[in-house]
């Protein structure tokens, strides 16, 4: 009882510094914690207080990204894999978010990072190094090139 009580204070602590998932708490816990019955009961107890949540996390874990334009799309889909969010809630988090417009957003990256770059008679390798900056953080093709195209007739 007092290791299973100690595994708790360990989860909690964890938890008190950032959300984690149901996966990623119980691969920090199996540091800690040596008895798999002993972890599903200490992220039973927690699901139950309402302390581990995937759909909350998932949630905010595209809230986040999308707002900051930190990545999008299949990025962002490889990161809440990473963070052991199961496929089903990902992809429950990415349609609520349905109303991204990635054009948009893409935009306003493309100002606020390169306010100085002007696509119409910029180097192509500046323009290639562009892309690539916004295709690693997940944004489409598409949505970047209609991003160039706008701001070149703007």
């Amino acid at each position: 009882m007092e290791r299973e009580r100690s595994g708790f204070s360990y989860a909690l602590d964890l938890l008190s510094r950032r959300d984690h998932g149901e996966a990623e708490l119980i691969r920090k816990l199996r540091r800690k914690v040596s008895d798999g019955e002993e972890i599903a009961r200490i992220v039973a107890r927690l699901r139950e207080l309402g302390y581990l949540d995937d759909r909350r996390l998932a949630a905010r874990i595209v809230e986040s990204a999308l707002a900051g334009g930190e990545m999008a799309g299949a990025r962002l889909r490889q990161e809440l894999h990473r963070r052991g969010i199961p496929r089903g809630i990902a992809e429950e988090a990415l349609q609520a978010a349905g109303d991204y417009d990635e054009r948009k957003a893409v935009t306003s990256l493309l100002a606020r990072k390169f306010p100085g770059f002007v696509p119409e008679g910029g180097d192509p390798r500046e323009k290639r190094r562009i892309v690539s900056w916004f295709q690693r953080r997940g944004f489409s093709l598409v949505a970047i090139l209609e991003a160039l195209r706008v701001s070149q007739e703007e």
